[in-house]
C-alpha cells in the first residue's frame, strides 16, 4: 500500500440518516419571517386582522402560513408573529416566534432592521454591514418581496423590524458569538425551505466560518470533527485565536477549498482515529454513508509502524477505527501507529490543497491525532 490513495470527495447524502418514512421539511427563519412581514403590512395596510399569509419562496413556489397573532395600532404600527415550523430538522430555532413590527415611513420603499432576540453583525466576513442585523441576502429580498405584495412601496414606504423574543437564548447553542454575531439569532435561508438534517446547511457554516476569520486577517484553521475534539483542540493550541476553531464535520474536503479560496497559510486537522482513517485512504466527503473505515490500510500502518504481523492482522480484522487504536495501546504501538496514520492523512490534505491551489503556495497541513474523549493527544504529524 505504498501507493498514494486516489483522491475522493462523494457526493453530500439527501438527509444524515437513513429513515423508513420519509422525513419532513420545515421552514427557514427567513421564511417565517418574511410571512410575518407580509402579515403586518397588511393589516397595516387594511386595518383587517390577518389569520394566514401566503408568501413566495425564492424559486416561484407558493406557500401560506397561520399568523399565530396580530395587532394593530390604527394609523400607527402593525405587528404580526409566525411561529417556525423546522419539521424533522433538530433545528435551535425550532418553535421560535418571528415578529414583524411594520410601520408606515415618510419615503417610499422599506427600510429592514433587527430588533429583539435577532443579531447585530460585529465582524467583517458575513457579507453584511457591520453594526446591521444579521438578516442574510435571500432572507432580505423575500421580506422586501412579502411586504410589496402587500403594500405599494413606489407610493408609501414602510419600516420593517423583525425580531425573536427568545432569539438571544437559542443563539448560545450556536455559533453565532464565534462569527461575531452578538445578541441573537441570524434570519438565515437561501431556498426558503429547512432540508431535515441538513448536511448543505453545514457545509455552509463550514464555509462561512472560514471566510470570517479569513475577513479578520488570520492566517490559520483549524479544524475539528466535532465539538468534543473542538474543545480539546482549543487546550492544545491556547495561542490560536477561538474564531480559527471550525467544527468541519465530514466536510474536510470542502474546508480546504475555502481555505485555499481564501490564501490561508496554515491548516491544522483535528481528529479521532475514523475520520483520520478515512481521510488517509483518500476520502474528503467522510459521512458515514459514503465512506467506510479502511482496515486494510490500518493493518499496513500497524507493520509500517514496527507492529508485528499478528497485530498487523488482528488489527485488520478490528471492528472499527477505535478498536484498532485500542489494539495498538494494548501493544504499545499507539504513539508510532498514530503519528503513521496522521503522516498519512497529512499527505492527503495536503495533495488536495495542492491541487486546488493552481496558482499560489498551498497552505501548511498538520494533523492531529486525539483520543477519544478528544482532550488527550495521542500523536501528530505535519506534511
Amino acid at each position: 500500500m505504498s501507493d498514494e490513495p486516489e483522491l475522493r470527495e462523494p457526493d453530500l447524502p439527501r438527509t444524515a440518516k437513513v429513515r423508513q418514512k420519509a422525513l419532513r421539511t420545515g421552514w427557514t427563519t427567513g421564511t417565517c419571517a418574511s410571512a410575518a412581514a407580509k402579515a403586518a403590512a397588511t393589516t397595516l395596510d387594511t386595518g383587517e386582522m390577518q389569520d394566514t399569509v401566503e408568501v413566495g419562496l425564492p424559486y416561484g413556489q407558493r406557500v401560506r402560513f397561520d399568523v399565530d397573532e396580530c395587532t394593530l395600532i390604527p394609523g400607527q404600527q402593525a405587528e404580526a408573529v409566525v411561529v417556525k415550523d423546522a419539521g424533522d430538522d433538530p433545528d435551535v430555532t425550532h418553535g421560535a416566534r418571528l415578529t414583524a413590527t411594520v410601520r408606515w415611513r415618510d419615503e417610499p420603499g422599506i427600510e429592514l432592521d433587527g430588533g429583539v432576540g435577532v443579531g447585530v453583525v460585529t465582524k467583517p466576513g458575513l457579507g453584511l454591514e457591520l453594526g446591521g442585523p444579521a438578516i442574510n441576502p435571500v432572507p432580505r429580498a423575500m421580506i422586501t418581496q412579502a411586504v410589496g405584495e402587500a403594500v405599494d412601496m413606489t407610493k408609501r414606504g414602510v419600516t420593517v423590524i423583525i425580531s425573536v423574543p427568545d432569539g438571544e437564548r437559542m443563539a448560545r447553542k450556536t455559533t453565532n458569538a464565534r462569527l461575531g454575531i452578538i445578541g441573537g439569532i441570524s434570519i438565515l435561508g437561501t431556498t426558503g425551505i429547512v432540508r431535515p438534517f441538513s448536511t448543505a446547511s453545514w457545509r455552509a457554516s463550514v464555509e462561512q466560518a472560514i471566510s470570517v476569520l479569513a475577513a479578520q486577517g488570520e492566517d490559520t484553521v483549524v479544524l475539528c470533527t466535532g465539538g468534543r475534539t473542538e474543545k480539546g483542540a482549543m487546550k492544545l493550541l491556547p495561542n490560536v485565536p477561538e474564531v480559527c476553531f471550525v467544527e468541519v464535520g465530514d466536510f474536510t474536503g470542502a474546508a480546504l477549498r475555502k481555505a485555499v479560496e481564501h490564501h490561508l497559510g496554515h491548516v491544522v486537522f483535528a481528529g479521532m482515529a475514523g475520520k483520520l482513517t478515512k481521510l488517509a485512504a483518500g476520502v474528503l466527503m467522510t459521512h458515514y454513508t459514503r465512506s467506510k473505515v479502511d482496515l486494510a490500510l490500518l493493518e499496513d500502518i500497524t507493520r509500517s509502524a514496527g507492529g508485528p504481523g499478528d497485530l498487523a492482522v488482528r488489527v485488520g480484522h478490528a471492528n472499527t477505527a477505535r478498536h484498532a487504536a485500542e489494539l495498538w495501546d494494548q501493544a504499545g504501538l499507539l504513539p508510532e501507529a498514530g503519528r503513521e496514520l496522521c503522516a498519512r492523512a497529512a499527505r492527503v490534505l495536503s495533495r488536495f490543497a495542492g491541487e486546488l491551489a493552481s496558482e499560489g503556495r498551498p497552505p501548511q497541513i498538520r494533523v492531529i491525532m486525539v483520543d477519544f474523549t478528544g482532550q488527550q493527544k495521542i500523536a501528530e504529524a505535519a506534511a
